[in-house]
């Protein structure tokens, strides 16, 4: 998401970096820049009107036109007007008496009925919460077996589902099972309509009187731009929403919905859905989102992320092989290559590294993506137990099988067999530091805690 942005930002203000000291025909120049680069990342013109002005009034002012570095200032007075714009983040609110109903709203086809399982999933697995999901959508032709389907996949109970019911009867039986068996939240997943019609919101209205969720969340697909803008307000006029969760967001380079939906609804973007995986959600930040736009990265997402996927048992067993002094192997990469995967490959970590956007051209053209890993791995597993532990026994003729059989070429197998070399050697610079050296470098926290090293 924002990737155009971030690009044609990133032009602006490298510009106004170069410049030893800034005029007001400077700032107004590279406001006129921003409001065009704004406007084409599908952001609203009210909202852009708005946000240039403040952030105009604020950057025309002697301590920046005067300052030794005015176009830092000048960065910084966008990065936190881009803040203010996003909004404050905010967790979903289960500050309510269990079961705690969250009642799920949209149009058909913004990703709703995965979305609900999502946000079940993180309150079972983070929160710890016992959850119940119920599917209200009785005119989609299979929609309460999809949930069903999700449930099973997540390990999250749903309703038992009754023909015949309407959606306002289902969800008063879910509330009701929820108290009964001791559920602590009750997700309800309404029907959606391929556009707003009196019926729906009538319905969902109906749902909402008989329920009194705790949050009503309006589902919103980013991808749809200024028309998830137009649904968040119909939503929020007619029935009245807590907070919105942005689906596709991945596959969104302008952002301009996010930018736009909460200024408009001054209601908070609380969730974010990263991709098609069940567990492919985030909370919204506004500040990291922020220093991604501006090309500042997000590393702290960037280490919860990695808190949350890497294996601690594959991350011991690696210490302890480093501490014995046996050295980094083949297994230990595909295991490393496989821990990268599930942090969301390069495409879902690039976009938090500090810096990435000026080379991202770059990394494309040098063929730096999923793919790569995905072929890395099957090379790897294409090679005998022997191989893997003894790379140096490769040669020319293993390399020829090993391509053949991994549907790679030989030059693949080459460069893969070349980065395992330097691999290796950063592990044995790590193994020759030790505990007290890491330490000394400030490296020590990204190894497990009984890792020593040598004396």
């Amino acid at each position: 998401m924002f990737d155009g942005l971030t690009g044609r930002l990133g032009d602006i203000f490298d510009k106004l970096r170069r410049r030893g000291a800034l005029s007001e025909e400077d700032v107004n120049a590279a406001l006129r820049e921003v409001r065009v680069a704004l406007l084409e990342a599908d952001v609203a013109l009210p909202v852009v009107k708005q946000f240039v002005n403040q952030v105009k009034e604020r950057a025309i002012g002697q301590e920046v036109l005067r300052s030794i570095t005015p176009g830092q200032q000048v960065i910084k007075i966008v990065h936190d007007n881009l803040v203010e714009m996003l909004g404050q983040g905010e967790e979903i609110n289960l500050n309510a008496a269990a079961p705690v109903p969250i009642l799920m709203v949209g149009l058909q086809g913004s990703g709703k009925t995965t979305s609900t399982a999502k946000i079940a999933l993180r309150l079972k697995n983070r929160d710890r919460k016992k959850v119940l999901m119920a599917s209200l959508d009785v005119r989609r032709p299979a929609a309460q077996e999809q949930l069903k389907v999700l449930g099973e996949q997540t390990g999250v109970a749903t309703l038992p589902i009754v023909p015949g019911q309407d959606p306002v009867a289902i969800a008063r039986r879910a509330i009701e099972t929820g108290r009964r068996e001791g559920y602590d939240v009750v997700m309800l997943d309404t029907a959606g309509r391929l556009s707003i019609d009196e019926e729906l919101m009538a319905e969902v209205a109906a749902v909402r009187d008989a329920t009194k969720p705790a949050e009503t969340l309006l589902v919103a697909d980013a991808m749809t731009g200024q028309d998830a803008v137009t649904v968040a307000t119909n939503f929020n006029d007619k029935v009245g929403i807590t907070g919105i969760l942005l689906t596709r967001v991945d596959g969104d380079a302008r952002g301009g919905a996010a930018l736009s939906m909460r200024q408009i609804t001054g209601k908070p973007i609380k969730l974010l859905g990263m991709g098609e995986k069940i567990d492919a959600l985030e909370a919204f930040h506004p500040d990291r989102i922020a220093g991604r736009i501006l090309g500042m990265g997000d590393v702290v997402s960037l280490v919860e992320k990695a808190a949350e996927t890497i294996d601690k048992e594959e991350a011991e067993k690696l210490a302890r092989k480093m501490e014995k002094g046996q050295g980094f192997d083949l297994d230990d990469m595909a295991s490393q290559l496989k821990q990268l995967r599930k942090m969301g490959g390069m495409s879902g970590l690039m976009g938090m590294l500090p810096g990435i956007g000026k080379i991202k051209n770059q990394l494309k053209d040098a063929n730096i993506d999923d793919g790569v890993i995905k072929r890395q791995e099957a090379i790897i597993s294409s090679m005998t137990k022997k191989e893997r532990k003894h790379p140096e026994l490769i040669k020319a003729s293993r390399r020829k099988r090993i391509a053949a059989g991994s549907g790679t070429s030989v030059q693949e197998v080459n460069k893969l067999l070349k980065q395992y070399d330097t691999m290796r050697g950063m592990m044995k610079q790590v193994q020759k530091l030790g505990q007290k050296g890491l330490m000394r470098h400030g490296l020590q926290s990204l190894l497990p805690k009984n890792f020593r090293g040598p004396n």
